[in-house]
């Protein structure tokens, strides 16, 4: 494989690293397991290249490298530790030599190891894949749950009557058909049902979207999501418990209003009239429901979404835990059941590819509450949402997890955090600007954000960004 110098510079022009692009300054060597390790994450994250000789800060820099003078030897050692064919190219540049790896990615189905350890990229950190992106690694392959047939064979007018054709067509603001055909055709197309001789067998994503009623389903029954408010702050007393049964295309502004029927309400009390607001606001609840539902480990049996309404919170859990860290949520996006999410953002139910949680962090900046908390249990993930507080009665663990988010956030809309922006964050006073430095030391004490130009000595005009950035 040779590449070509126009190639080379278009990849030191990147404006960020990303799971398949790496540099390596390495001038004088690199270590050997290190190397074995970066191998293993990117083939596993679908291949790339690993640069060595070239600085890793914009703008990036030819510098040279001295490692690995036998590239044959290195590229024999890699297969024989690994099972992993790389090739590697040196590249005579003008500034110096440079080492190009070329990492294939992974064969469907399978993942490569490093002493035990299945490694994954987490900004510039290698970490172990979670338990469950494992798991959906090695079922590549196997049946999609999606693809599965919740009820077999049924005849058209069964179709029609388990599943709510009509909600299909009206979210997708589309004409109903004259004719049946029309409607079996569309939904034969989108996976919903498929033919099976003169009969029909509706698949698991069309119950899922489209039942009328999920208990009409066998096995799908606990894919209901279960709606619980609690009377304080604790599950003690239990006021409602109820399931909502509709499929989730089909139900879901429903769900949605009946959470918000729900919700503690504050009093605001405006120049003429006194007004009540809802604790949270809607269109977080929304994205964090709609991702709650589309991330599901829908292989985890017994479990369902469980929607948790306390006098100061909500939490909403759903079963599987998540194939990348909670704090790349606001950056980075993989879904476990892309089909279904593909199905739900057409039809207007949440947000594009990577632009959910940023609205959940920003409606909550806007609304003044605490920072959302996303945690990962043993088989379950939960995204908890807290009702306002006075920034005295947070804890250092809300302020930096409230600094760290709206850092992300900024770094995603192409901005940069500063003392300014934080205060504005938490309505603080220009006279405040010590307490958001406090602030902002205890979260780079952290390590969850970093100077953006650690060569800028003054704190009033510092920019900072994620870690990972």
């Amino acid at each position: 494989m040779r590449t070509s110098i126009e190639d080379f510079h278009s990849w030191l022009n990147v404006s960020a690293e990303h799971e398949r692009l790496e540099f390596k300054e390495a001038k004088h060597q690199f270590d050997t397991n290190k190397l074995f390790k970066y191998c293993v994450a990117m083939a596993n994250e679908g291949g790339g290249k690993l640069i060595l000789g070239v600085t890793d800060k914009i703008p990036r820099r030819v510098v040279g490298t001295e490692a690995f003078p036998d590239i044959f030897g290195i590229q024999g050692k890699i297969l024989q530790k690994l099972g992993c064919r790389v090739d590697v190219e040196a590249l005579q540049h003008p500034e110096g030599r440079a080492l190009v790896f070329h990492i294939p990615a992974r064969p469907r189905g399978t993942a490569y190891q490093f002493e035990g350890a299945y490694l994954m990229r987490s900004g510039e950190e290698l970490i172990p894949m979670t338990e469950d992106r494992l798991r959906a690694i090695f079922e590549e392959g196997k049946p999609d749950w999606l693809a599965q047939t919740a009820h077999k064979d049924v005849t058209s007018d069964e179709v029609v009557k388990l599943l709510d054709t009509q909600s299909y067509f009206d979210l997708l603001k589309l004409p109903y058909p004259a004719q049946r055909e029309g409607v079996l055709e569309k939904f034969t197309r989108e996976k919903l049902i498929r033919a099976r001789h003169d009969r029909w067998e509706i698949t698991n994503l069309g119950a899922i979207l489209f039942a009328k009623d999920l208990k009409e389903f066998e096995g799908l029954s606990r894919r209901t999501v279960r709606i619980i408010v609690y009377e304080g702050k604790g599950k003690l007393r239990t006021r409602l418990d109820k399931f909502d049964t509709k499929g989730y295309a089909v139900g879901f502004e429903a769900l949605i209003d009946t959470i918000n029927s729900l919700l503690p309400s504050n009093e605001e009390i405006g120049k003429a009239l006194r007004k009540t607001v809802k604790m949270f606001p809607e269109e977080a609840i929304r994205e964090l429901v709609a991702n709650a539902l589309i991330h599901q480990d829908f292989n985890e049996t017994g479990a369902s979404t469980v929607i948790e309404i306390y006098q100061d919170r909500i939490e909403i859990s759903n079963p599987g835990t998540p194939f990348i860290p909670t704090e790349r949520f606001i950056d980075e996006y993989q879904s476990r059941n892309e089909r279904l999410a593909d199905l739900m953002r057409r039809l207007g139910i949440c947000e594009e590819k990577g632009s959910g949680i940023d609205k959940v962090i920003q409606s909550v900046e806007v609304f003044q509450l605490p920072a959302p908390d996303f945690r990962v249990g043993e088989k379950h993930t939960t995204a908890v949402m807290f009702g306002h507080k006075l920034l005295e009665e947070m804890d250092s663990r809300d302020k930096i997890r409230a600094c760290y988010q709206h850092c992300c956030l900024r770094y995603v809309m192409n901005e940069k955090m500063t003392n300014q922006s934080l205060r504005e964050r938490f309505k603080l006073a220009e006279d405040k600007s010590d307490y958001a430095s406090r602030i902002i030391r205890d979260t780079l004490e952290a390590k969850i954000i970093k100077l953006d130009d650690p060569t800028n000595t003054s704190k009033r005009y510092a920019k900072y960004i994620p870690f990972w950035a």
